[in-house]
């Protein structure tokens, strides 16, 4: 078990049974950021399950590296990341206007997460509010932002789970997709904190895993997540999703989110798109959990949302390993964006919600 604090996070639920009302923990140690007296220690997600390597940063560089290639990853983890990595760059920059350029930097990372922009957001007008400042008082001031940030959707990822649990029952069989747990979020996780909560209710047998190609994050973390807590899975290749819903050994998907619109459309890891079609062909209720933060009220539809392509290596390899021809060429976008019309409803923090939102 994956031990990198001392205090698990814990999220209670309530459930209701006949005349008595029980409490019940949901508790993880898995935790892949911390804050160090003066750097930021981050699990290295990309070398999971074989290795669990915590890297050090004290650079806003380094943090931002992290982000680009994956390390860290799951959009409100993004989020959180960057905003101590401006508490890194305060400490770092030499003036205001470097202190400015590290933001851009941040930034620049990874396009489609909106939790990144929404935390640098609240890290610019932190700085705003405090612009005469000398760069020692943003640091401390920009450190308590990001603590803030962390905590909050700790708490928001509780809140979730206590709404989310309610659309179980008893018995039930849930696929989800990439990874969506304390790997990717301040917390217990988003959707896989729902499945948690679930969990502890009595209400889940079966998680049914897709593999999520291409860097198999499913396989990776949200198997190697659920491993560690000791909760019943299945994993299966993406393609395979189609089957187990047709054989009907599957009740209920529920997915995370990266952007979300006004409309309800939103972006996911690649092969969500995928799910939600399927889900709606075969009459199962398709949810996605997400944190406020990720509603992006400046956006009407998915057609607005950016969708990041990375290398066509992650395609032609896997693990390091070519699995195709040398010289091949690839089609790589990260996401696909479902309409919001295929969506049961959006779990956050402030309850189960249906589109167009305000």
């Amino acid at each position: 078990m994956l031990q990198l604090a001392e205090a698990a996070f814990t999220s209670r639920i309530l459930r209701a049974n006949r005349s008595e009302t029980r409490l019940f923990m949901i508790t993880t140690h898995i935790t892949p950021i911390t804050w160090e007296v003066d750097h930021l220690h981050v699990l290295d997600q990309r070398l999971l399950p074989r290795e669990e390597r915590i890297v050090h940063c004290s650079t806003v560089e380094a943090v931002a590296e992290l982000i680009r290639t994956l390390a860290v990853r799951g959009a409100p983890l993004i989020g959180i990341t960057a905003a101590y990595g401006m508490a890194l760059a305060a400490r770092q920059a030499r003036n205001h206007g470097e202190l400015a350029d590290f933001h851009s930097l941040l930034a620049a990372t990874r396009p489609t997460a909106v939790n990144l922009f929404w935390a640098l957001e609240r890290c610019r007008q932190r700085i705003a509010r405090e612009e005469q400042a000398d760069l020692a008082t943003l640091a401390v001031s920009l450190l308590a932002e990001a603590r803030e940030i962390h905590r909050e959707d700790a708490a928001a990822c509780e809140a979730m789970a206590q709404a989310g649990v309610t659309v179980f029952a008893p018995g039930t069989r849930v696929l989800t997709h990439c990874n969506t747990g304390a790997l990717a979020t301040g917390g217990i996780g988003t959707a896989l904190g729902v499945i948690r909560a679930a969990a502890a209710a009595g209400r889940l047998e079966m998680v049914w895993v897709d593999e999520t190609r291409p860097l198999l994050q499913g396989a990776r973390l949200t198997a190697w997540e659920l491993q560690q807590d000791g909760l019943p899975y299945r994993l299966i290749c993406d393609n395979m999703a189609a089957s187990a819903i047709r054989a009907k050994i599957v009740d209920l998907v529920i997915v995370g989110a990266d952007r979300i619109t006004r409309s309800g459309d939103f972006a996911n890891k690649i092969g969500t798109y995928n799910l939600a079609v399927l889900a709606h062909a075969h009459g199962i209720p398709f949810y996605v959990a997400a944190p406020w933060s990720t509603l992006d009220t400046a956006m009407e539809g998915g057609a607005d949302i950016p969708v990041e392509e990375r290398a066509e290596e992650e395609v032609c390899r896997c693990g390091g390993v070519a699995v195709a021809p040398e010289g091949a060429q690839a089609w790589n976008p990260s996401f696909d964006v479902t309409p919001g019309v295929l969506v049961r409803g959006f779990i956050t923090e402030r309850g189960i919600c249906i589109p167009p939102f305000s």
